[in-house]
């Protein structure tokens, strides 16, 4: 029997980007469908979050996700732009997101398509892995999508024609998130217990076991 987890998921999130390779290496051993389901980041889900929390709060993800990558030995850099227009000095997140709102709803359509890991993992890896400076520039966005079997104008076009409906699937992803018992990302899903961080998905993995989780032939 195949069993079902929901992941929520950030693309301005370096945790979110760290836990993809494992998600993939659980799909590919294990009877298990991983229903990807992007949200908007705290910065722009939570006006005022970074305001609000301690400021060692950004300088320890910073610190503790490069460390992480360098653990499990996964190409890592901070996106360049940074997804969310955000000035780091004073913490103000900018009214107008281009980046993230695109990207956000890039990643409902592949959702609606049953294919937001694939896609999802295409264009991460573009932003997180080091290997491309000015990601919004040029074909890099179209090359990713390309890789995962998307056309990205079709995808601009269709969003741009009917961009509630993709919204619509956001909000969805984002109210669901929060009744599953947390806030943060990355957080798994399962029978509907969260999750929450890359570090848990051994975690996910004993208790899906627990109820059957069965590995591939």
């Amino acid at each position: 029997m195949t069993l079902s987890v929901d992941l929520f998921f950030s693309f301005r999130s370096p945790y979110s980007y760290l836990a993809l390779p494992k998600t993939l290496k659980l799909v590919e051993q294990y009877d298990l469908a991983v229903n990807l389901r992007p949200v908007y980041p705290l910065a722009v889900r939570v006006p005022g979050f970074f305001k609000k929390a301690s400021p060692q709060f950004a300088r320890y993800i910073v610190l503790d996700s490069r460390r992480v990558a360098e653990h499990e030995g996964i190409p890592f850099r901070f996106p360049r732009p940074d997804p969310v227009v955000q000035d780091m000095t004073t913490l103000d997140v900018a009214a107008e997101q281009p980046y993230i709102h695109r990207l956000t709803r890039l990643g409902a359509m592949a959702q609606l398509e049953g294919r937001s890991l694939e896609f999802t993992y295409a264009i991460a890896r573009m932003l997180w892995d080091g290997s491309v400076a000015g990601w919004n520039d040029g074909d890099h966005l179209a090359r990713a999508a390309e890789q995962a079997g998307f056309d990205l104008a079709a995808m601009d076009a269709a969003i741009t024609a009917d961009a509630d409906r993709y919204e619509q699937v956001i909000t969805k992803n984002e109210k669901d998130h929060a009744a599953s018992g947390h806030w943060g990302v990355p957080t798994f899903v399962f029978e509907n217990e969260p999750f929450f961080g890359q570090d848990r998905i051994d975690l996910l993995v004993w208790r899906m076991q627990g109820m059957g989780l069965a590995r591939r032939c």
